[in-house]
């Protein structure tokens, strides 16, 4: 299997399963091996490339756990249907690096790991939204370079986000999870865009003002914006929490960022290229108040040119989800799809997976993508 080592679990096992990287925790591999599948591990640390997938998938392979920095298109699932693939999983919640269509056409399901990811990846906007306002980044490595002197009037002062507003760009359960840690936490309003109104969220603020009113303190409000436009220029702070597709590509562009209040805040933990990343280090160059914090990029592992000097910008290597718990149930997660559809288990496709996450999971199988196109059984 090309140049890279593989580590073999469960040898015995009668089904063969490629996984592409290694995984956190035991419990995804007590799951495969309950389904008796052979597992082989790439060690590697490096991106293996669709040639390197096509020949560790050879002749014989019932399924596959891959990662999102992999191109998982025509190639890889017309070679995973040739050796006998029965399934593939996506180690992410997201799934851009799937053509779902060239999967679908050779009649294979695709899993993905949602539900465990969503207040790992909130709290982690949080804390870039937290680390870009209060200037931590910039002020750290003014004190590990030995320049801290003493206490000063004027030193690294950021932004207050008490009672400001803040923006959120799709609202789904993870944009949710982040508007709420922020009401809560710093009792701030919110405006949110998002193609459709988000009643629930809405409803959240409005039982949390009865408690605030109740103790003598003024209600939030919270309200959808007709356009991005509209939020970008009300926002004090913007967290991005979108889906990456055509009509988010570049979202944030110059035009945009220009709308933006002098001293705001931009956050993304969503997918790198919703943002003009050339447009927002022009952006954050030329105004020294902005500030930005970024947990991924628009070509990663690259930044764009520029990108890593500005003092005003938090940066981060794609660690959103980077919590034990939520790595291991991500694993979890993606054996469970892949075992689940191996013994022939019906998809769930519901929000509530854990007891999918420890012990004996479900005769069920947790998300699957493609499955009414595949006319799976849904329970």
């Amino acid at each position: 299997m090309a140049n890279h080592k593989w580590r073999i679990v469960n040898p015995s096992g009668s089904r063969r399963i490629i996984v592409t990287k290694e995984l956190p925790g035991s419990h995804w591999l007590e799951v495969l091996e309950g389904a008796n599948c052979r597992i082989e591990i790439c060690t590697s640390k490096d991106v293996l490339t669709v040639r390197e997938i096509k020949s560790a998938i050879d002749s014989a392979c019932q399924g596959a756990i891959g990662q999102l920095t992999e191109d998982w298109g025509t190639t890889l699932f017309s070679a995973l249907k040739t050796a006998g693939g029965k399934v593939y999983s996506n180690y992410a919640v997201g799934y851009n690096n799937v053509d779902v269509a060239a999967a679908t056409k050779e009649g294979i399901p695709v899993g993905n790991t949602p539900g465990v990811l969503t207040e790992t990846t909130a709290e982690m906007a949080v804390t870039l939204t937290l680390a870009a306002a209060r200037r931590l980044g910039e002020a750290e490595r003014y004190l590990r370079k030995g320049n801290f002197k003493g206490w000063l009037p004027n030193l690294f002062v950021g932004e207050l986000l008490n009672r400001k507003t803040v923006g959120i760009i799709g609202a789904g359960r993870i944009g949710s999870a982040y508007a709420r840690i922020m009401a809560e936490g710093f009792k701030m309003n919110i405006i949110y865009f998002d193609l459709y109104p988000n009643s629930k969220l809405e409803s959240y603020i409005a039982s949390y003002n009865e408690f605030l009113v109740s103790n003598g303190e003024s209600p939030l409000w919270c309200k959808r914006a007709d356009s991005p436009e509209e939020l970008l220029k009300e926002a004090d702070c913007v967290s991005i929490h979108t889906v990456l597709d055509d009509s988010t590509h570049h979202l944030i562009n110059s035009s945009r960022l220009a709308l933006m209040k002098e001293n705001a805040i931009l956050v993304n933990t969503s997918r790198g290229p919703v943002i003009d990343e050339n447009a927002l280090v022009n952006h954050a160059r030329n105004n020294p108040g902005f500030k930005a914090g970024l947990d991924v990029f628009e070509n990663e592992p690259k930044l764009a040119r520029g990108l890593s000097g500005l003092e005003n910008v938090v940066i981060a290597p794609h660690i959103a989800s980077a919590t034990q718990w939520t790595r291991a149930g991500m694993a979890s997660l993606a054996a469970c799809n892949v075992a689940g559809i191996l013994q022939g288990y019906p998809v769930r496709n519901q929000p509530d997976i854990r007891d999918f996450l420890k012990g004996t999971p479900p005769q069920a199988v947790p998300n699957i993508i493609n499955a009414k196109e595949l006319n799976l059984p849904m329970i």
